[in-house]
């Protein structure tokens, strides 16, 4: 078994530790910030993350990665119910006249979700207490050691150096570090290459606030989690002990409603959707509109011109690639992108690091591309619809990707076949190619789906939208 450094006690680096310390391996996880985690029930008002510029953002949690928790780690998903996560079906509220009533495998389409700071104190101490996992908080790196090369010219890494000048020995180093990922620069002071990476500004702005109820309940779900209304996107999105949270979405280069950093502006447009104003009727929990803009969509590549940049070091979740995360899979992707690592742990083992990492790439192009080039290509037709919306015109795309995907979407308030199709790319159970690969499923998306560009507006128009935020 290996003796593996995780760096960044993040739910992905948290998720790695459980999972490849479970599987054998001795584990030790550095996280830069020294705040211990709290009691769950004290971290939203007593824990702070500076590492995380998203911790105090909405979250959602899909049903994917309840899915692993209670299957890899299960002790974790009873602490997360014992602490007040949510349990929360995403077909339960839709109408059965939609639904067809119960079906086997529709308990695949539950989730378990909380609020960020409330899981990853969950995770947090439940890592602490797993075997064959050493936790250091406080502890920064700063560069990583090398060794005997693998490959001729290929740096080999063998550990990391920290900010304190500690050298800490390794037989693989897993980077969890995320948006903010330093690997790159580690790797050129280690004489290495730096990844090919594709990086680009996502174009979205959040605006966000989170509410609670007086009698531990959550608003009754109107429609889906994510709405889009013309030039906005909206996010509603139920959480633990009775709180939620509402985002309003943007693209940030629409400054004319850059008034919704206003608590009196942002709640005057949420009101105005029929489908989401009920959501305010809690009690806020912050006295102001959370924002999150300068989110980048970055991709990394560790094979350049066919080798490998090092061995003996990779990266999962978003420190491998991550986007906007209004989808809510960031951590289901991550989480399957550390189950793919302990898998190939016990197949390719570090002993040939050269090996090792030519199956880590091909095990992360087959197990996580897919998945993010499916939410980049989202992403940006949402992005070029709003852009069209505030200029006016019509948004007709290239190709047929995006009206196939909005026309499942439509079909999914039609048909009960529809709706667990769409429910099962939402919620990464099953990729589009898998899903269309029912032809009947595929012809009755298409049939059913057809009238999307015709389907009434629920939200004000841009001008009226304008009006509200300008008031």
């Amino acid at each position: 078994m290996a003796e593996i450094v995780v760096t960044g006690g993040g739910v992905a680096g948290l998720s790695a530790s459980m999972l490849l310390a479970e599987a054998g391996h001795d584990v030790t996880l550095l996280e830069r910030d020294a705040a211990e985690p709290p009691a769950p029930a004290e971290a939203w008002e007593a824990w702070e993350r500076r590492g995380v510029n998203q911790f105090r953002l909405l979250h959602f949690f899909m049903p994917r990665f309840r899915i692993a928790l209670e299957q890899e780690l299960p002790q974790v998903a009873k602490a997360l119910e014992a602490a007040g996560a949510l349990r929360f079906s995403l077909i339960g509220e839709v109408p059965v006249a939609v639904t067809g009533g119960e079906r086997p495998g529709d308990d695949d389409f539950t989730s378990l979700t909380a609020r960020r700071p409330v899981l990853e104190s969950v995770m947090g101490i439940a890592a602490a207490s797993t075997a064959g996992v050493t936790v250091r908080r406080g502890v920064a790196v700063a560069g990583l050691v090398t060794g005997a090369q693998a490959i001729r010219g290929v740096p080999h890494i063998t550990g990391v150096r920290t900010a304190a000048g500690e050298e800490i020995p390794a037989d693989l180093v897993v980077d969890a570090t995320g948006r903010r990922s330093a690997l790159p620069d580690w790797l050129e002071s280690a004489g290495a290459r730096r990844p090919v990476e594709e990086l680009e500004d996502s174009g979205f702005v959040y605006y966000g606030r989170h509410f609670r109820s007086a009698d531990g309940t959550t608003p009754v779900a109107l429609g889906p989690g994510l709405q889009a209304y013309g030039s906005v996107s909206t996010l509603t999105l139920p959480a633990d002990n009775g709180t939620w949270g509402i985002g309003v979405i943007a693209s940030a280069a629409d400054k004319a409603l850059r008034g919704l950093r206003d608590v009196d502006q942002w709640t005057a447009v949420v009101r105005s959707l029929p489908l989401a104003a009920h959501w305010l009727d809690g009690e806020p929990i912050e006295d102001r509109v959370v924002t999150m803009s300068k989110i980048e969509d970055r991709h990394r590549s560790f094979t350049v011109d066919g080798a490998p940049v090092a061995t003996g070091v990779v990266a999962v979740a978003d420190s491998w690639a991550c986007t906007n995360p209004s989808l809510g899979r960031g951590a289901s992707i991550g989480m399957m992108h550390c189950q793919a690592l302990r898998d190939l742990l016990r197949t390719t083992g570090v002993d040939d690091p050269a090996a090792f990492t030519a199956a880590w790439a091909q095990a992360t192009e087959s197990v996580v591309e897919p998945w993010y080039r499916a939410t980049l290509s989202f992403d940006r037709h949402r992005l070029g619809e709003i852009d069209a919306e505030i200029r006016g015109v019509p948004y007709r795309p290239e190709g047929d990707d995006w009206d196939i995907v909005k026309s499942i979407f439509f079909a999914a308030g039609q048909d009960p076949d529809c709706l667990r199709a769409a429910l099962s790319i939402q919620t990464l159970l099953g990729r589009p190619e898998e899903v269309f690969a029912d032809a009947a499923v595929f012809e009755k998306a298409l049939t059913l789906g057809a009238g999307w560009r015709d389907a009434p507006s629920f939200g004000p128009s841009r001008s009226d939208l304008l009006s509200i935020v300008a008031a």
